[in-house]
């Protein structure tokens, strides 16, 4: 069994500052998961798989699309640190 990748704290800025910009001043914390918190609809879940693929120059393939990956901004930062391999 391999364990998670660890989330990377240098790509969390501008994950944060995108949440940010669309959920107003609501506050949230790294770990916060931004679904069962009501931070996120599928709308915005959709604007926020585009904001990584452009923001960090990635695929996001079919298989990526686990709301596990998304879930939070340290779980944003693991799953795109896992991408860049």
């Amino acid at each position: 069994m391999s364990s998670a990748p660890a989330p990377d704290p240098q790509l969390a800025p501008p994950v944060r500052a995108f949440l940010q910009k669309h959920i107003g001043s609501r506050p949230f914390g790294d770990d916060d998961d931004i679904f069962a918190g009501g931070f996120v609809n599928s709308l915005l879940a959709i604007q926020l798989v585009a904001f990584i693929e452009k923001e960090f120059d990635l695929e996001i393939e079919d298989d990526d699309l686990n709301l596990e990956y998304f879930s939070s901004v340290n779980r944003i930062t693991a799953f795109v640190a896992r991408k860049r391999g």
